[in-house]
């Protein structure tokens, strides 16, 4: 697919996967609209672009449905077409069910299912006015795998895949392509800011970066494929565990145990770097 001077709708689209995805958008020539509740981090990445490519931003939260019929607005008036919608936004309340709040539950369901596909829905006449269009959403490899501690936001992401390859059956010969890039671990904020939260079974596995998922996003724009999940050897294992459900409870101790070894050595590398800069300190004047 050839981007230049087609408009690109990216949720989440601040920071971490979406800031990465709307980078590699704006290096093909796309017109960008993205989408955060974070005006001030909107803004940063919006100047960083904007000698590449036309930027607009609007701060709103993907679940309120008036603001997403206005997202479509603003970008057909910005831009005068809608060509792909990203919809990456998403959202995590971490533990057992029982522990988290029951507001945070349906947050994740709001913010990683229904958002999502009220979202695609209001793009298809968008789509369908330009003569075709694409989208694309971010699911996890938690939506392949059962994971004790994410119940919740498994069923989200399990919901936001299986969606995506309904729709892309629902689609076939409109010239319209949905189609899903399903992570595992990313090398963001949403799992590094967040050490002490994540189940230790999380970084028993490669992890991915930023960019990586968001040239898979690119990638999926331009081919037949209907899911991306990576990366590869997780993605083998979760289909294993999944068609075995031993396979999954034998393996949980020994992955728990080396994800819980990489997790004590990631949090040592952090207080290392904030000792190094506590003494490094700021400059001094005389």
């Amino acid at each position: 697919m050839i981007f230049k001077d087609k408009t690109v709708i990216i949720t989440g689209g601040s920071e971490g996967v979406g800031a990465a995805t709307a980078r590699l958008f704006a290096m093909a020539g796309a017109n960008l609209m993205l989408v955060a509740r974070n005006k001030k981090n909107l803004d940063s990445i919006a100047a960083e672009l904007r000698d590449k490519t036309r930027v607009e931003v609007l701060a709103m939260d993907v679940t309120d449905s008036d603001a997403c019929v206005d997202l479509f607005k603003k970008a057909a008036f910005e831009f005068g077409r809608v060509d792909v919608l990203v919809n990456n936004a998403g959202y995590h309340a971490r533990g057992p069910v029982r522990q988290v709040a029951a507001e945070d539950l349906g947050r994740i369901i709001d913010v990683n299912l229904r958002a999502p596909i009220v979202l695609t829905r209001l793009a298809m006449p968008y789509f369908e006015e330009a003569g075709g269009g694409v989208v694309i959403n971010v699911a996890s490899l938690h939506g392949r795998l059962a994971s004790a501690g994410a119940s919740t936001y498994s069923a989200s992401k399990f919901g936001l895949r299986i969606f995506t390859l309904a729709l892309r059956q629902e689609l076939e010969g409109t010239g319209i392509k949905a189609a899903v890039v399903s992570p595992g671990p990313v090398d963001t904020g949403f799992i590094m800011e967040n050490l002490d939260e994540v189940d230790d079974i999380v970084f028993s596995q490669p992890m991915s970066s930023a960019e990586d998922v968001a040239q898979a996003v690119l990638d999926l724009c331009g081919n037949n494929i209907a899911e991306q999940a990576m990366p590869r050897s997780t993605a083998y294992l979760t289909t294993a565990a999944y068609l075995m459900p031993w396979l999954s409870k034998w393996l949980r101790p020994m992955l728990s145990k080396k994800g819980a070894r990489v997790k004590a050595r990631l949090k040592a590398e952090r207080r290392q770097a904030a000792d190094s800069n506590k003494k490094s300190g700021p400059p001094q004047g005389e």
